[in-house]
């Protein structure tokens, strides 16, 4: 309730007096499906390279997808700022709180745009691994999370710490994109699109196992670093992990036609969003926390090795593909401890006498 009165206070005062424009829940929302436009027009344009749609020129379908998505994000925020500008704002503090840096993104995304198309004419069209570390196309990436993490970035300045499903859901949007662009720029080392347990493969050396292993290593905590910074700030809704593991995976899938994890990932978002009914996993509640944390990469890749087994076969040993699955929640364990750090002891000792 007084949340509310000081929010319809502020509402009241003239533009002049107050700081910065207050977003809402629309503004969030517009900027969810615009973004996701633009996620959606960057994994398509992979799917396009993927599947040899593309050819040397810059100008392709695909590419006017990516960047008609990137325009309407630019329109939408350049509007809101102008309008925020006639109204008595200063223009430092012209969009609502959060979305400064998605504007900076768009033109960080704009800027490598040109970039890329200038870097296509001098050294020629990048493929594969050669695409995903292009100097133009990571400016691309820095955009990408700038202008997608603004939802995130205004419901983390608000002062409501439990807002309703409505409110929380742009956030857990603005927290799966993000996650995308990670996982979409470190697709060579993820095992829901380069299988190398499967009992498809040829055998393979030590060397290319141990690329494997790594994916296990990367992924959960790409995954778990965003699930934690989450949590460090609120309660997530039930269907949050759901809804994050299901579209990343799902992202993923249609670049490479790899959809038998879409149900896994649903699976164990469910279990995920279970676990947290349940453990209420919090900064103060820190074992709770530091179980979820381990739980739900071990779910997830436990989960993934069943499917494997059940359908191509698991060729590495039962030492390596169990150790992979204990190392991700390892990882997941250790990054609760970046998050959520132990308390300091509230007395003072003496020093030990040596």
């Amino acid at each position: 309730m007084i949340n509310l009165i000081q929010s319809l206070e502020r509402r009241s005062l003239p533009p002049a007096v107050q700081a910065q424009p207050i977003g809402g829940v629309r503004f969030d929302w517009t900027m969810v499906v615009l973004s996701g436009a633009l996620v959606g027009g960057a994994h398509l344009d992979a799917w396009a390279h993927e599947h040899g749609r593309v050819d040397t020129s810059f100008f392709t379908p695909w590419h006017g997808v990516l960047y008609s998505a990137l325009l309407l994000v630019g329109a939408f925020l350049i509007i809101a700022f102008l309008r925020n500008v006639a109204r008595g704002y200063d223009w430092r503090r012209a969009l609502p709180v959060g979305y400064g840096l998605s504007l900076v993104g768009v033109l960080v995304f704009g800027a490598g745009g040109i970039g890329d198309m200038i870097w296509h004419v001098l050294f020629g069209v990048e493929n594969d691994l050669e695409a995903l570390l292009s100097p133009t196309h990571l400016l691309l990436a820095l955009g990408w999370v700038l202008i997608a993490s603004g939802p995130l970035r205004a419901a983390w300045q608000r002062a409501d710490d439990a807002p309703s499903e409505l409110a929380a859901f742009p956030t857990v949007f603005a927290l799966t994109f993000i996650l995308s662009t990670f996982t979409f720029f470190t697709v060579y080392a993820n095992p829901f699109t380069h299988v190398l347990s499967a009992g498809t493969q040829p055998e393979e050396g030590e060397f290319v196992k141990a690329l494997g292993v790594t994916a296990f290593l990367i992924q959960p905590a790409l995954l778990m670093g965003v699930v934690l910074l989450a949590l460090r700030r609120w309660m997530l809704p039930f269907g949050s992990l759901t809804l994050l593991l299901t579209l990343n995976t799902a992202l993923l899938s249609v670049m490479h036609d790899l959809y038998i994890f879409i149900p896994v990932a649903a699976l164990v978002g469910l279990l995920a969003d279970g676990l947290i009914r349940v453990l209420r996993p919090s900064m103060e509640r820190l074992a709770a926390l530091r179980v979820f944390a381990f739980a739900v990469p071990a779910m997830l890749y436990t989960f993934y090795f069943v499917t494997v087994l059940l359908t191509a076969g698991i060729a590495w040993s039962t030492h390596l593909w169990t150790g992979a699955i204990a190392l991700a929640g390892v990882v997941g364990l250790l990054l609760s401890y970046l998050a959520a750090p132990p308390r300091y002891p509230t007395t003072q000792f003496a020093a030990p006498r040596w």
